[in-house]
């Protein structure tokens, strides 16, 4: 679902905006990449690729949260990203397993909290792990909003 004037992604340019941010949820992982049956091994949507890509050499920052680092790792080497706990066997971190996967992919998975969020400088990137938590709604808004509050900050 989205409002207002929706554009083809071909038409977004890093030079017309200051930041872009990757919300997360099943479609980052369904749509813009095939992480949800490949996992590690995933590709990225070209037009998804391109604009990660040009922001990052742009300079200009970039956001995720959830499972939208996944993204990052697969476009940025050896980017530090994060999707929450790196740990199995805790049931609030149901998709612990996730860490090791974006290792395997190529980016540096950092284990946070669900009120950590983690700045990677030199690559102007900022993600958090918003559902990958199982908590309450407000401590999601919280992990989302403070990924936003470190885009914002860079930008």
């Amino acid at each position: 679902m989205a409002r207002g004037n929706v554009a083809d992604l071909n038409t977004l340019s890093a030079s017309d905006y200051d930041a872009v941010i990757f919300p997360g949820g099943f479609g980052a992982a369904k749509n813009l990449s095939s992480w949800a049956v490949d996992g590690a091994a995933c590709t990225v949507e070209d037009e998804v690729t391109r604009v990660i890509t040009d922001f990052h050499k742009s300079k200009k920052p970039l956001g995720a949260c959830c499972i939208a680092p996944t993204l990052f790792a697969k476009c940025i080497p050896n980017c530090q990203v994060t999707v929450g706990s790196d740990a199995d066997g805790n049931d609030a971190w149901p998709y612990a397993g996730t860490a090791q996967a974006i290792n395997d992919a190529g980016g540096k998975h950092v284990a946070t909290d669900i009120d950590g969020v983690v700045v990677d400088l030199d690559n102007k990137l900022a993600t958090s792990c918003a559902y990958m938590y199982e908590g309450q709604p407000h401590e999601i808004f919280d992990s989302v909003g403070k990924m936003v509050d470190e885009v914002m900050s860079m930008a």
